[in-house]
């Protein structure tokens, strides 16, 4: 009974090797057409191919679509047709035709027809809107600012830009502890507890038990985006990745060197150590135990919003 247990534990173990292993060579072969496709957008309206992998990681970030969906970007049809978007039915115009009728759509693949469901056709599309815009003297910032008509798009997708151009590559999904599991450590799922410094208010993240100075790493790729001090969090850093998520990391005892507003890290990457700073003026410390305070915070497009770290702690530990 015994060995027909671990025989088939043995067999489940194999499947369960090659289903990871045929899915990481899947994602690989995504990624890999994802970036050919920038690039050759790139080569063809000499934007840089990282603008282009940002806007499109902004727009997967904030709709949801389909895994293997080459492009993500979700045009505006009123933009794209032109007065033809009234039309019930809109079959692939030339790209002359939507010129005719206002239309902005291009063809990209070079088919002869500009197709709002081609990849190919909406990259280039927005790819030659920016070009566009940058010889008017615009950043890109402030153009992602008007094309979205929000402010913080633009900052976003410029970040992403420079993540992508720093990291020279366009899978920046890898996820890390934020803790050494080699370290000693506790935590539990302290989400929505209430907390009385400050105010009544409810606890937004999750409590890593720790000795002062055990490393706190970067959980993801991302840029520095804050800091410093906060009276609540006490020496904290706010790290946003490409995926639209904000890593909060809070009470610690100092920074790792190096560790900047504006710098680049990657998962495991260590950038400040354990303490129990914060609840009061700069400085102040020693008003809980020693532990890492970690939370999470995603931008939909619209607005952000604190979620539960927990679950996704457990699933990188």
């Amino acid at each position: 009974m015994r060995k027909n247990i671990r025989k088939y534990l043995f067999i489940s173990i194999i499947i369960w090797m090659v289903f990871c292993s045929q899915n990481s060579l899947l994602a690989e072969s995504l990624f890999d057409d994802r970036r050919a496709l920038y690039e050759k957008t790139e080569a063809l309206t000499q934007v840089p191919w990282y603008y282009l992998a940002a806007i499109n990681q902004y727009e997967r970030n904030i709709h949801t679509l389909e895994e293997d969906q080459l492009v993500g970007i979700q045009y505006p049809e009123e933009k794209w047709y032109g007065l033809l978007a009234g039309l019930e039915s809109k079959p692939d115009f030339r790209e002359e035709t939507l010129s005719l009728f206002q239309g902005k759509g291009k063809d990209g693949s070079g088919d002869g027809v500009a197709s709002y469901s081609d990849p190919e056709d909406v990259l280039y599309t927005v790819a030659l809107h920016i070009q566009e815009e940058l010889a008017k003297g615009k950043t890109f910032e402030k153009l992602i600012e008007e094309f979205y008509d929000r402010e913080k798009a633009g900052l976003l997708i410029s970040q992403y830009a420079k993540m992508f151009h720093h990291f020279k590559q366009v899978d920046l999904s890898e996820r890390a502890f934020p803790l050494p599991t080699n370290y000693n450590y506790s935590y539990r799922s302290t989400w929505g507890h209430g907390r009385g410094y400050g105010g009544r208010r409810i606890h937004e993240g999750t409590d890593l038990f720790a000795s002062y100075g055990t490393p706190v790493r970067s959980s993801s790729y991302g840029i520095v985006e804050i800091k410093g001090w906060n009276k609540f969090g006490g020496w904290r850093v706010g790290i946003r990745d490409a995926q639209n998520i904000y890593h909060y990391y809070a009470h610690l005892h100092g920074f790792e060197e190096g560790i900047e507003e504006g710098s680049f890290v990657e998962p495991g990457e260590v950038i400040g150590y354990v303490g129990s700073s914060g609840y009061g003026p700069v400085g102040t410390a020693g008003k809980f135990p020693p532990h890492l305070h970690y939370g999470m915070y995603r931008d939909n497009g619209t607005n952000e919003w604190a979620f539960d770290p927990y679950p996704y702690l457990r699933h990188w530990e």
